[in-house]
């Protein structure tokens, strides 16, 4: 590479907060699902355009020399025309987009722990307390130069759950299920899906041990029921990267990995950003 060439590739990567290694995730414009709204020609790479869903950032990425707004869509997200707000060579544009409907099947668990299901008061103070502390988490954003949205699978092991399940808990119903559940041993390595910083890593009531991964630009990877935890906040990691051993901590009915990916806020469906994920039972 000739050193002229080299300042241009030092420069792109200083100016382009927004840029994607690898390949962009699966499209699938339904709740829970990922929109990819074009934003037009690629023209100056220096100068990436910015994008807003509401009042939360938006990752933007440039594509076969266009640029492409990845936006993660929550699962409570009503099917119909939705509005991406954007910022485009100065101009600000409103741009709509489809969200179709999707009607995910129902998972029924029985905790032999009734406590995980009926909460004591002091039990569901804290969980509400978590669960707002998860939440801020969840809106987390970094500008990076580097995010990579290509995952690698973090544990070698049959997708026992899958994204979206309609969940009852000893027959009463709780949140849809917002990850996919890894059946493996307990003390099975679990590996970062890409490379990127360690957000937080705690111990919560429903999610036990659980590791946050940002990686960068409103992209998220959370790993939950650890029995172990091998990293700290603030710590770099790679892609493939032991950052714990699986276990069953928090509200699990046996030994998984619960495996959740967040998007400009969003939890969305973590297949979507694997090239070939395992097949999971129904």
């Amino acid at each position: 590479m000739t050193p002229s060439l080299m300042r241009l590739v030092l420069a792109l990567a200083i100016l382009t907060p927004s840029s994607v290694a690898g390949a962009l995730p699966k499209a699938e414009n339904v709740p829970g699902g990922i929109a990819l709204v074009d934003l037009g020609v690629a023209k100056n790479r220096g100068n990436p355009p910015r994008a807003w869903f509401g009042e939360q950032p938006v990752l933007v990425a440039a594509e076969k020399g266009r640029w492409v707004a990845v936006l993660g869509l929550a699962l409570d997200l009503p099917a119909g025309t939705h509005r991406l707000r954007a910022i485009v060579a100065g101009e600000e544009k409103t741009l709509p987009f489809e969200v179709g409907e999707k009607n995910y099947p129902e998972q029924r668990i029985t905790l032999k722990d009734s406590s995980k299901v009926n909460l004591s008061a002091a039990d569901e103070a804290r969980a509400v307390s978590e669960i707002a502390e998860i939440r801020g988490f969840k809106r987390h954003w970094r500008e990076a130069d580097d995010t990579d949205s290509e995952f690698v699978l973090p544990a070698d092991g049959r997708l026992a759950s899958r994204f979206g399940l309609r969940r009852f808990f000893n027959g009463e119903p709780r949140s849809p299920h917002s990850g996919l559940d890894l059946a493996v041993p307990r003390g099975t390595p679990i590996r970062a899906s890409a490379h990127g910083q360690v957000l937080a890593v705690d111990d919560y009531f429903f999610n036990g041990k659980t590791v946050f991964v940002d990686h960068g630009n409103g992209l998220i990877s959370m790993y939950c029921h650890l029995d172990r935890i091998d990293v700290e906040a603030g710590d770099a990691v790679g892609q493939g990267q032991r950052i714990g051993l699986s276990g069953k901590t928090g509200r699990a009915s046996g030994p998984h990995l619960h495996w959740s990916v967040i998007l400009n806020g969003a939890m969305v469906d973590p297949a979507l950003f694997v090239a070939a994920p395992k097949k999971a039972r129904p």
